[in-house]
């Protein structure tokens, strides 16, 4: 499970040190793509297998289904973070995320995301009020 906020700059020649707590996790390698709202997601080897898996037994007739796993995959990039714990962020991706120096690394679960700094803050200020006057449950029963 991926938790938390992180800020890690983005170097000269497009790379990023994952958080410390979860280089251990994202050592044997990482899947970065595309992600909602202009960010980025980095999923475990085998969480993007259950993805992947999930997308295959879609139904191909639907054309969200499609265009979703058009884009999704295509942008895909298979990485292995270098001893430092830092990993290369293909230039498509970094174009797509508006990612130049300052970033944010979140935790979303089963994902990590990586935002640009300025446009974290922004969607954070968005969602935070909405957040804090939520009064129906998301998850039925859970929340």
């Amino acid at each position: 499970m991926f938790l938390g906020t992180h800020q890690p700059r983005l170097d000269e020649k497009g790379r990023l040190f994952l958080p410390a707590k979860y280089r251990e996790e994202l050592a044997e390698g990482l899947v970065i793509t595309k992600g909602q709202e202009r960010c980025l997601y980095v999923f475990p080897v085998e969480e993007f297998q259950r993805i992947t898996e999930a997308l295959r037994t879609a139904p191909v007739t639907a054309k969200a289904v499609r265009d979703y796993s058009r884009v999704f995959f295509a942008s895909a990039s298979d990485e292995t973070p270098d001893k430092q714990g830092r990993i290369t962020i293909p230039q498509g991706l970094r174009e797509y995320a508006g990612l130049r120096r300052d970033c944010v690394v979140i935790g979303a679960n089963t994902r990590l995301e990586i935002w640009d700094a300025k446009a974290w803050d922004t969607y954070l200020a968005d969602q935070e009020q909405a957040f804090s006057e939520l009064s129906e449950e998301v998850l039925p029963g859970v929340l």
